[in-house]
């Protein structure tokens, strides 16, 4: 049996006239990793804010482990972790005191605050730092601290905004292996616009634009998706694009040069073996004919362009 830890229902968030975030729900699992994706400025951490209580919606409903957040917001936020894109960290204390402090912030007894910090230190890899003042630490392991500051308290869901922004390529794969060793026992929300982030991190995906959900699916799904939905032709002749009208699934042709050609098509319904047929029997000379592996940037910008699109039409 799945355990809903999240439940966000018609969110919005209007800023004067502004609306940041339009009619968005959506929900979240335990052991699920959700990489809420999006252009700067797209709403994200809007919805993050409000997901953690600190900005509370124009319109909708948020319901945190079966609590309502506006009317329980103490129980709800109790099995919240948050880190916001700017740790907030005390840096004139130690790591061990800034966890301490943080400890005694969540209401934890002297023993249990004594085991949370030294968990979280392990979990995170901050025990060689540990008695070194925060200022003095790299980027790197002051995101650690805020990761450790997040999970101290065991929280059902953990929340992290833009999580590896400016730190270093080893850094960042450090982070993301925390973060995939922590989904296994949590739920994540994971906001960034870096797509590499989603396919090495998250078991699912959003991506949101201009306020508005655009896309919710499985990274499984997701994967299909990116080998579907183009072939890529090279014939030694050119060839008729009549030749192909009587395909139903094929969308469009592109040509490229005088005898190389792009074939796009439903993504559900591959015509691949009916256009070699064609293509063989027009005596044309097939010298290629391969599926093109859509890159998840191109399926980011294929949707965050159709809704500009259908927006301006």
């Amino acid at each position: 049996m799945t355990t809903l830890l999240i439940e966000a229902k018609n969110l919005s968030r209007y800023y004067d006239n502004h609306c940041a975030v339009d009619d968005v729900s959506f929900s979240l699992e335990k052991g699920e990793v959700l990489g809420f994706l999006g252009p700067n400025g797209a709403g994200k951490t809007t919805t993050m804010q409000m997901l953690c209580g600190n900005l509370a919606p124009s319109a909708g409903e948020i319901r945190i482990n079966g609590f309502d957040l506006l009317d329980q917001p103490k129980l709800a936020k109790q099995c919240l972790g948050y880190l916001p894109d700017i740790p907030p960290l005390y840096k004139e204390l130690t790591v061990t005191e800034f966890l301490e402090y943080c400890g005694r912030l969540h209401g934890l007894s002297f023993r249990q605050i004594t085991a949370a910090v030294n968990l979280a230190k392990a979990r995170c890899g901050l025990h060689d730092v540990a008695e070194r003042l925060i200022i003095n630490l790299s980027k790197g392991y002051q995101q650690r601290v805020g990761i450790a500051q997040a999970i101290l308290h065991t929280p059902e869901i953990i929340i992290l905004d833009e999580p590896t922004v400016g730190l270093d390529p080893i850094q960042i794969k450090e982070i993301r292996s925390l973060i995939k060793e922590l989904g296994s026992e949590h739920g994540i929300i994971l906001s960034t616009h870096i797509l590499s982030e989603v396919q090495e991190s998250c078991s699912h995906v959003q991506i949101i634009n201009q306020g508005k959900l655009i896309l919710k699916e499985t990274i499984n799904g997701l994967n299909q998706r990116m080998n579907t939905g183009t072939i890529k032709v090279v014939t030694r002749s050119a060839i008729n694009h009549h030749s192909f009208s009587d395909i139903s699934s094929i969308n469009s042709i592109e040509n490229t040069s005088d005898t190389h050609y792009l074939i796009h098509h439903d993504s559900n319904n591959s015509p691949i073996e009916l256009v070699a047929k064609i293509i063989v029997d027009s005596g044309c000379g097939l010298l290629e004919l391969s599926p093109v592996k859509q890159s998840m940037e191109d399926i980011f910008i294929s949707l965050t362009s159709k809704q500009t699109e259908e927006e301006i039409a």
